[in-house]
C-alpha cells in the first residue's frame, strides 16, 4: 500500500503538470472502487482549472474553484500524467482530461482506491474529519504525543499507526522509527516515558523525511507511460529483515504479527 511518503511524492510529481490546467472532460471506466466514484463530477470539474494539489494523510486533495476532489490510491493505485489519446490499460479506471490534451490517469488494479467529491469544505468530509495531526507538522510534538498516550494500553506500534493519533506513520516507518528509538513495539503506549517519546518523535519525523527525499528521484515517473514509483529504495534496518542479524548488535531479528501486520524488532536493542 502506498504510504505517506509515496503519496507526498505523487503530489509533488503531478502538481506541476496539472496546476492551472483546465479540465475538459472526465472519463470513468470503472465506478466500483473502494467506494463508488462520485457521480456528477463533470459539473464540478469540466470548465474549471486546477488551483492546487494538497495532501491530508494518504489522501490527495485536488482543489478547484468549485470545491475539492479527494483521491486515495488504496492498496495498489498510482497516478500518471499522460497524453489523453494514450490507449488505457484494463486497470486504468479514471481519467481527468485537460484542455492541453494531457490527462491525469488513475490506475488501480485491486480497486481499493477512491475518487470522491468533497465540496468546498473537504476537511469536514467524513474520511478526513477525525484524522490526527500531520507527522511533519509543528502540531505533532512531544507534549502532544505524550499526552495522547496516557492510560493507553495498546501496544506502542499500533498507537503510532493509529490515524486518529497521527496520520501517515505506516508499517514500514513505524518498524524503523521504533528500532532507531530502542523501543520494543509491544510495550504499552501508556508505559513509555516522555523522554522516550521525544526520541521516538524525532525518529518518526526523520524516517519520513528521508523517505520523501528518496522519492524525489522518481518524479520523472509521473509523466511516463510506465510511471509507478512504488516503495522507494532505502536501506531498511529491520523491516523485511526477520531472521537476519541486527545491524547494531548482530542479534537475530525477530518477527511477530501485530494487528495483522508484520513487526520486526531486535530483542536486545529494543526494550
Amino acid at each position: 500500500m502506498p504510504e505517506l511518503p509515496e503519496v507526498e511524492t505523487t503530489r509533488r510529481g503531478i502538481e506541476p503538470h496539472i496546476q492551472k490546467q483546465t479540465v475538459a472532460d472526465i472519463c470513468v471506466r470503472q465506478r466500483q472502487l473502494r467506494w463508488p466514484v462520485s457521480r456528477g463530477l463533470k459539473k464540478h470539474l469540466v470548465g474549471y482549472s486546477i488551483r492546487s494539489v494538497e495532501r491530508r494523510g494518504k489522501y490527495l486533495l485536488v482543489n478547484l474553484e468549485t470545491g475539492t476532489l479527494l483521491i486515495h490510491l488504496g492498496m495498489s493505485g498510482s497516478l500518471r500524467v499522460v497524453d489523453s489519446d494514450l490507449i488505457p490499460d484494463k486497470h486504468d479506471h479514471v481519467d481527468i482530461v485537460f484542455s492541453n490534451q494531457s490527462c491525469l490517469r488513475l490506475r488501480d488494479p485491486r480497486r481499493f482506491g477512491a475518487v470522491l467529491w468533497a465540496g468546498k469544505q473537504p476537511l469536514q468530509h467524513k474520511l478526513l474529519s477525525s484524522l490526527g495531526p500531520e507527522p511533519l507538522s509543528a502540531e505533532f510534538d512531544t507534549d502532544y504525543l505524550y499526552r495522547a498516550s496516557r492510560q493507553r494500553k495498546v501496544a506502542v506500534k499500533q498507537f503510532i499507526m493509529d490515524s486518529k493519533v497521527v496520520v501517515g506513520v505506516g508499517n514500514i516507518y513505524a518498524n524503523e522509527a521504533l528500532f532507531l528509538s530502542g523501543i520494543r513495539p509491544t510495550v504499552a503506549a501508556g508505559k513509555i516515558s516522555r523522554a522516550r517519546y521525544e526520541t521516538l518523535l524525532g525518529h518518526i519525523k526523520a524516517v519520513l523525511e528521508k523517505a520523501i527525499t528518496a522519492g524525489g528521484t522518481t518524479l520523472r515517473d509521473f509523466v511516463s507511460v510506465e510511471g509507478n514509483p512504488g516503495y522507494f529504495k532505502q536501506e531498511l534496518l529491520v523491516y523485511g529483515r526477520a531472521g537476519e542479524a541486527c545491524a547494531v548488535c548482530k542479534t537475530t531479528l525477530k518477527e511477530i504479527r501485530q494487528g495483522q501486520r508484520s513487526t520486526v524488532y531486535c530483542p536486545r536493542c529494543q526494550r
